[in-house]
């Protein structure tokens, strides 16, 4: 296979319907509300449909393998999100974060995420053009992350308290905290934060601040470091998939783009999709012995099978189809 690279086209193409969907999605939220299930749902069909747009893009454009690994990249990584959206479910309990603020707060989240996410891809991508050796770190990483998957259990169900995590600790060193929410507003000013102090006596100041953040600024600190932290373990698991800069970005973005309604879909069916997560760890394992194998081919001369664009995204479809189809036939017993 050649390299795929950046054609002019397909990265304008790319930016310009980001923008222009982040432009779209903000002013029809601009009005904090909560979301119910089914506005969450049809933003959610709206995504997926720009994402499989992009891709019917590359197929008629490019070529079908190019367009075959970006949505199995897709497909794995919108897969991998469902354990990040439950950290953001309990971090938004720990902090008591009403459904109206989180919408918000999920927004700008999802924009530091594209920021992150476009560090560890260029970052990783170009460490796998540096040495094969790569490919086992990597490997030892997508294990790492079906382990922990695999034997969190029922622990997975206990919510943990987020309010002593380091990012808030980091903060409230910087900046004082301000113990209440006062609207959608992140930071408050001096003269606000002494005049609802003065109304609500249980309030004090820690001390004297030309600036306070609000527990909304705590929160999104908790979740944008929480997804930093998801992003060791997504990226790498994408890469292997594709090494190719662009492929990987895109796939990791539309799936980014729609993680807040996504977030809103899966509270309402985790207790459906019971079985999904199992598929989820099955295919980071089968994805760190891809890894590993095309690793040992390079640096040992292992003879290994070789996955090609199509067999990859058939492997993520059917691994995830018998997760679901797993989930409606055995249902888990109340």
């Amino acid at each position: 296979m050649t390299h795929f690279g950046f054609p002019p086209d397909a990265v304008l193409i790319f930016f310009g319907v980001i923008a222009l969907s982040v432009i779209t999605d903000l002013l029809a939220h601009r009005r904090a509300k909560a979301i119910t299930v089914r506005g969450a749902s049809l933003w959610t069909a709206f995504w997926v449909a720009l994402a499989l747009g992009f891709y019917a893009y590359l197929w008629l454009r490019f070529d079908r393998q190019w367009a075959d690994l970006y949505l199995a990249g897709y497909v794995l990584e919108e897969s991998l999100t469902n354990y990040i959206l439950m950290v953001y479910k309990e971090i938004f309990a720990s902090l008591v974060i009403h459904v109206t603020l989180q919408h918000r707060i999920l927004y700008w989240g999802i924009l530091g995420a594209m920021v992150f996410r476009a560090v560890f891809v260029a970052a990783g991508t170009e460490l796998f053009q540096l040495t094969p050796w790569v490919g086992f770190i990597f490997a030892a990483i997508v294990a790492w992350s079906g382990w922990k998957m695999l034997t969190r259990g029922e622990a997975a169900e206990t919510v943990e308290d987020y309010t002593h995590h380091w990012s808030l600790r980091l903060t409230a060193r910087l900046l004082p905290v301000f113990p209440r929410l006062d609207g959608e507003r992140f930071l408050i000013g001096r003269t606000r934060a002494r005049a609802l102090a003065a109304s609500d006596p249980t309030v004090r100041l820690s001390r004297d601040s030309a600036l306070y953040a609000t527990p909304a600024l705590l929160c999104l600190i908790a979740i944008e470091a929480s997804d930093v932290m998801f992003a060791f373990d997504s990226v790498p698991a994408v890469i292997a998939v594709t090494h190719e800069p662009l492929l990987v970005y895109a796939a990791m973005i539309f799936a980014v783009l729609g993680l807040r309604s996504l977030y809103f879909v899966l509270a309402a069916l985790t207790r459906v999709l019971v079985h999904l997560e199992k598929a989820v760890i099955a295919l980071l394992f089968f994805i760190a012995a891809k890894l590993s194998m095309e690793a040992g081919e390079q640096v040992f001369g292992w003879s290994v099978p070789h996955f090609g664009p199509g067999t990859s995204l058939a492997v993520v479809m059917l691994t995830l189809g018998v997760g679901i189809g797993a989930s409606l036939v055995w249902p888990r017993r109340e």
